[in-house]
């Protein structure tokens, strides 16, 4: 940035209106650009659902039915493949065509935007858009993917967005470069969205050549050079010691979580990621080097995880605690449990509605081990590749944050493009 630009910025920092600029009711802008309801530059318009729901007159036809999971999965272009209707379900509902703008509008993911890859319909959880006059939908999918965390926490706290109601959506101010602006930041941010894509794919093929990997050398299809011999058959259960800790924790523990990338701190997901004594009832204690997994999972989807950040850190009653013992290598049971988990966790699982992993079951469950010393070479080949896994997912979160920062200045007119 040239020094004018670092002018502006600690000025309006500072609360000072710069050169060029005007002080209006939603903050500080460009004095060139647009303050408008938007209503006044868009048609917004709330899907439909075909009444009653799954009815055969109306669902499972060969139209597509967009759900929050589409949008979720696929991000800015999305692709519904997850539910249809028939075309009576399509004439009750709202028929879009490719490359409508869409946002999510109720529940608790809310202000989510999505640009469809093919034609679909809406249902009453989504809003749709046209008839757009000053604005770009690619604009506004940006507009709306900047407002997305602010919304996104009012809606979780039963906050005004908890329901967008289509007033409120019509009521909702934007602040509008020309045209000419608008797709100068869109291609901007177009840019970016191409890198995290290349990022993603990259992730992608990485996690697939470790499946791959696990295949073979978890299955012993393939032994590393300097290994040979038979397989011994032997149950989990002969390894594991649960850790038998103290059921309350003292003051200042860090909250841990298991996810699908590993143990974190659940400040990623929340704003407090510290409990104090008077919160301490439900959790355990989970040492550094300890295991722990999701025991309760609405989805069935189950992933073991070894607490590596922490001295120590205290997780949710529901994640039971454990180690190996040093007769096994705990890294190579580690990969071979959420190896078993994947292919297999309906063996293992109990309920219905929610799904309760059996740790009882998985560890009497028979598998073929090598030696120590196998398990240890094959656990080190692993995890390099999950290093080279953690190291991608790392820069694509920089390189989302870096977008994240860019969409706050061009976004509000903080830095102008070259037009």
């Amino acid at each position: 940035m040239n020094y004018s630009v670092m002018e502006r910025l600690e000025e309006l920092k500072n609360g000072i209106v710069p050169r060029g600029y005007e002080k209006t009711d939603i903050g500080i802008f460009p004095d060139d650009w647009k303050i408008v309801p938007l209503s006044e530059v868009v048609r917004v318009f709330r899907g439909a659902s075909p009444r009653p729901k799954e009815d055969p007159r109306y669902y499972g036809g060969n139209i597509p039915r967009l759900l929050i999971e589409d949008v979720t999965r696929d991000g800015k272009y999305v692709f519904p493949s997850v539910d249809s209707l028939t075309e009576e379900g399509a004439k009750k509902s709202r028929y879009l065509p490719k490359g409508s703008l869409v946002l999510s509008c109720s529940g608790t993911r809310v202000a989510i935007p999505g640009i469809l890859g093919i034609p679909a319909c809406i249902h009453d959880g989504f809003f749709g858009f046209d008839d757009y006059r000053g604005l770009l939908p690619e604009y506004l999918y940006y507009f709306f993917e900047h407002l997305h965390e602010k919304m996104q926490s009012s809606a979780t706290k039963g906050g005004v967005f908890n329901n967008l109601t289509t007033q409120i959506m019509k009521e909702m101010l934007i602040q509008l470069p020309s045209m000419k602006e608008q797709q100068l930041i869109a291609e901007v941010f177009n840019t970016w969205d191409k890198a995290i894509e290349l990022k993603e794919k990259l992730i992608e093929l990485k996690r697939e050549q470790k499946k791959g990997l696990l295949q073979k050398l978890l299955m012993g299809k393939v032994r590393l050079p300097g290994f040979e011999g038979k397989w011994k058959e032997a149950s989990l259960d002969k390894f594991i010691q649960e850790y038998k800790g103290k059921s309350t924790v003292p003051n200042q523990f860090p909250i841990l979580t298991s996810s699908r990338r590993g143990l974190m701190l659940q400040s990623e997901y929340y704003s407090n990621n510290q409990v104090t004594t008077n919160d301490n009832v439900g959790y355990n204690i989970i040492p550094q080097g300890y295991i722990t997994y999701r025991s309760r999972s609405d989805d069935g989807k189950f992933v073991f995880n070894k607490n590596t950040i922490v001295d120590y850190g205290i997780v949710s009653y529901f994640y039971p605690v454990f180690k190996f013992n040093d007769k096994v290598c705990g890294d190579f049971i580690l990969e071979l449990l959420n190896f078993t988990i994947e292919r297999q966790a309906s063996s293992f699982v109990e309920g219905t509605a929610q799904k309760v992993l059996s740790l009882k079951k998985l560890g009497t469950f028979k598998y073929l081990i090598p030696n120590v010393e196998e398990q240890e070479a094959i656990a080190k080949v692993l995890n390099l590749v999950s290093k080279e896994i953690t190291l991608l997912e790392s820069e694509l979160e920089t390189v989302k944050h870096q977008k994240r920062g860019l969409m706050q200045l061009f976004l509000t007119g903080k830095v102008r493009v070259k037009v």
